[in-house]
């Protein structure tokens, strides 16, 4: 039988038939595996200036840790894709925790989805679920793929179907690189955090020459997926200056979550700062007298968590509203909080959809919520009526009352209207809420109320006396109605505290919080989120 091969190929049975000969036969392959394209493949690498999949790999596990799987998985007659189909698939450790990933080849057909790629990445994402470990996934891929016609796209449904097999169960990331398109932002946009980088990260359902194609729209790549476009529209959670930076972030975001939902995230230097600092005590002339003055919400963040240090996410996307990740007393906590330095901190229907996602992240990894609040109100207007304002601001209601985490509000300012009740109030099942002596809590500010309720009054007086009744009527209103007290006698509020205290206060809290355990009933809720 041997007579009908070549003479390399029985040299090659030859050999395979002596132990020494099966080991080299390994070796060969593994090294056919770790670079399927050969120097074509580094050339063109090089020629974009990006990094392998396992080098990409290499930034997110802690170094030595990286196991891969499936390396010699391959489409039977499919000669051109090589070893491992086009994706590298495998497990380390991150903060000596357990990960798995996965990294597309953008080399091999464009990093498109082949049979044994999704085999291979629907597989991981199994093994993640039943192990219980986050799942990290690393997307530089121009979608399906073309010669495999309907294969691609089951396998892509079945990646899919497996996004919720993880979801709620254990954290699940997207790290966004090069051109993604179609499938490859699909199944990323139902992961919980999507990272982008500058100048290199791109996603559209149809990429821009396919556009052009179907109906003759000229736009260039930038303005129809552009990393900073995505992190505006939402999309994209984080931006980082260069693929370093990106794992980088990754691999701290991870370090505030627990590995599934049946666990907590770890605790990292509790202890710290047990006393009143020179840094809290700045606190207390920190905030503007004027009312209508802006400052940035973030001064105020860094003095209240540990280390001063935050985690933000979608910086980019709603402004007007913070979220991010802190720590109190070494325990990991969800922060949300208005930006007064952007649209006044009001909320509208971005802020909206922002804070539902970020409190339901919260709520699934046993991560307890901090709000810290300043806002006149919700946004009115035409504008936020076509976005669905209602139908969003009750999603974030709904979503706050759903989480059973500790809940705990500090009212530093403005708490005006039905702003006033989504940002934590007590009565949508905040545990502990506090209020600094500066806090205004009503159903409008003084100028509109006044505006309201003097009408009658000024209707027929003169301009100088007009200007009098709605003063003296502001004055009256910000010292006996807007104020922390008058919340605090009916229950409201659990006490006023001097800011200077707030760190310390939110660290008792936790404490006090830490056991708080509520059942719900098992059941199919209509108001999920949409």
């Amino acid at each position: 039988m041997t007579e009908s091969l070549s003479p390399e190929d029985q040299a090659t049975a030859s050999l395979a038939t002596t132990t020494a000969g099966k080991l080299q036969e390994l070796r060969e392959k593994l090294e056919q595996s770790r670079e399927p394209g050969g120097d074509k493949a580094r050339a063109k690498r090089a020629a974009k200036g990006i990094c392998s999949p396992r080098e990409r790999l290499d930034m997110l596990f802690d170094p030595g840790t990286f196991v891969e799987i499936g390396a010699l998985a391959k489409m039977a007659g499919a000669a051109e894709s090589g070893y491992g189909d086009g994706v590298v698939t495998g497990h380390g450790l991150v903060h000596g925790r357990p990960v798995a990933a996965f990294s597309h080849d953008q080399t091999v057909f464009g990093g498109t989805v082949g049979e044994m790629f999704g085999r291979k990445v629907s597989g991981l994402m199994e093994w993640a679920g039943k192990i219980g470990c986050p799942m990290v996934g690393i997307n530089d891929s121009a979608g399906a793929r073309i010669q495999d016609a309907v294969t691609s796209l089951a396998w892509y449904a079945e990646m899919g179907r497996r996004n919720e097999l993880l979801s709620g169960l254990a954290p699940q990331v997207s790290i966004i690189l090069g051109k993604c398109a179609g499938g490859a932002v699909y199944t990323p946009a139902n992961t919980d955090i999507l990272v982008g980088v500058k100048d290199k990260s791109y996603m559209f359902v149809t990429g821009p020459d396919v556009l052009k194609q179907v109906n003759g729209e000229e736009i260039s790549a930038e303005d129809l997926g552009g990393v900073h476009n995505q992190a505006r529209w939402g999309n994209i959670h984080h931006v980082a200056e260069d693929e370093k930076d990106a794992f980088e972030w990754v691999r701290e975001y991870l370090q505030y979550m627990p590995s599934t939902c049946h666990e907590y995230p770890p605790v990292i230097n509790p202890g710290l700062e047990p006393e009143v600092t020179e840094s809290d005590l700045t606190l207390n002339s920190f905030l503007p007298d004027s009312d209508n003055a802006s400052y940035d919400m973030h001064d105020i963040i860094v003095r209240l968590f540990d280390d001063g240090a935050f985690h933000e996410i979608s910086e980019l996307f709603a402004p007007n509203l913070i979220t991010g990740f802190a720590r109190i007393d070494g325990r990991s906590v969800g922060v949300v909080a208005n930006q007064p330095n952007v649209m006044s901190g009001v909320l509208d229907t971005d802020s909206s959809e922002k804070a539902t996602r970020f409190v339901r992240i919260c709520h699934a990894f046993n991560i307890p919520l901090v709000f810290l609040v300043d806002t006149p109100g919700i946004l009115p207007g035409l504008a936020e009526e076509e976005k669905g304002t209602i139908r969003r601001s009750g999603k974030f209601l709904y979503a706050y009352v759903e989480a059973t985490v500790p809940k705990i509000t500090v009212v530093i300012r403005k708490a005006y209207g039905g702003a006033y009740a989504v940002m934590g109030c007590k009565q949508l099942g905040a545990d502990i809420n506090f209020a600094w002596p500066t806090a205004k809590i009503a159903v409008m500010g003084a100028e509109s109320a006044a505006a309201v309720l003097t009408r009658r009054q000024t209707e027929n007086a003169s301009p100088a006396e007009a200007a009098k009744i709605r003063q003296d009527f502001i004055d009256f209103y910000n010292v006996m109605m807007a104020t922390p007290y008058l919340a605090a006698e009916r229950g409201y509020i659990d006490a006023v505290i001097e800011p200077a205290d707030t760190r310390l206060h939110l660290r008792k809290a936790l404490a006090q919080l830490q056991d708080k355990e509520i059942q719900r009933t098992p059941r199919r809720s209509l108001l999920m989120p949409v």
